[in-house]
């Protein structure tokens, strides 16, 4: 849980201006980009890094003839960063073509000033323009390493006070600094909260907008749109790619967790849709009464009350 004094002090570090920190170490680095996922590395300038640590995880696929990398100035150079408003207060950013795993960067307005939750997998000049022109990001946060995308970048352009991730997961922050690790909770603005569910990874993190209804789920979901952009089916998993289910105890935490947030449309590191609380609820019910799975659910058994079985 977030301590009595956790939103106060956190609130006084956005609103305060920062002492300059020390030229950091890796600033002299190069910042590579996996070919195969995006994830970016910093690395020595003389060459790439020998291999890609999360296609080298369990919940990835390792590249077909081996790990690529391409720098910043290439990566730049490949794709066009846009934005348009997801929904009020909302904005979405994203890379053409797909870079990596084609994660999306959020950007909500709060009382505090703009926060990011997840990033693009790159931000072009007009992206940062765009952000600065809005006053620049107040928070920078992610769900976990599958979200990142270029959040190194965004701390490096826009410097703002406060990184945030789930403690548990710092070993995959290398290309960045974190400058407030989360616990089981922790508020980044006015009634903008992130939750630790784990799982999917042990310091995954949701953040719950809970004046707005939404639901930034990072992994612990994934949903499959239909034609019409409504939600088709939901599913949750340890390894997408290679399809490990959740375990019991996992399931039960998640519940407890995302099951206790009231919220109506739900955003993924790749797409948003209209998914409540008690789809979600009906979802992890509906895994813990039948043998393990990482299989999506059809929106319409949801529906179907289950009897849960832990």
């Amino acid at each position: 849980m977030t301590g009595p004094n956790d939103s106060h002090a956190l609130r006084d570090v956005r609103s305060a201006a920062l002492a300059p920190l020390p030229t950091r170490a890796h600033r002299s680095h190069v910042a590579y980009s996996c070919t195969n996922c995006g994830h970016w590395q910093r690395w020595f300038p003389t060459a790439p890094p020998p291999a890609c640590p999360v296609c080298s995880d369990v919940r990835n696929e390792l590249p077909e003839g081996g790990f690529g990398f391409r720098t910043a100035a290439e990566v730049d150079a490949l794709v066009t960063t846009s934005w348009r408003e997801a929904v009020p207060g909302v904005q979405e950013f994203w890379c053409d073509p797909v870079v990596g795993l084609g994660s999306h960067g959020w950007v909500l307005d709060t009382a505090d000033g703009l926060l990011a939750f997840e990033a693009a997998p790159w931000y072009s000049a007009d992206a940062l323009a765009e952000l600065r022109r809005r006053g620049g990001l107040r928070v920078l946060a992610s769900s976990h390493v599958h979200g990142f995308g270029g959040l190194w970048q965004l701390q490096d352009e826009l410097d703002p006070p406060v990184v945030s991730v789930g403690v548990e997961d710092l070993v995959w922050t290398k290309s960045f600094r974190v400058t407030w690790p989360a616990d089981e909770q922790l508020e980044l603005a006015p009634g903008i909260t992130m939750h630790r569910t784990g799982g999917h990874f042990p310091g995954h993190h949701v953040l719950h907008d809970a004046d707005r209804g939404l639901l930034f789920c990072g992994d612990s979901l994934k949903i499959d749109l239909a034609e019409d952009g409504s939600a088709r089916a939901l599913s949750a998993h340890k390894a997408f790619h290679a399809q490990i289910p959740l375990s019991r105890a996992e399931l039960r935490h998640m519940r407890e967790v995302i099951g206790a947030l009231e919220f109506e449309t739900v955003f993924s590191p790749f797409e948003f849709a209209a998914v409540t609380t008690a789809h979600v609820r009906a979802l992890i019910d509906h895994m813990l009464a039948a043998p393990p799975s990482a299989a999506p659910v059809p929106m319409d058994v949801l529906s179907t009350p289950r009897t849960v079985f832990a």
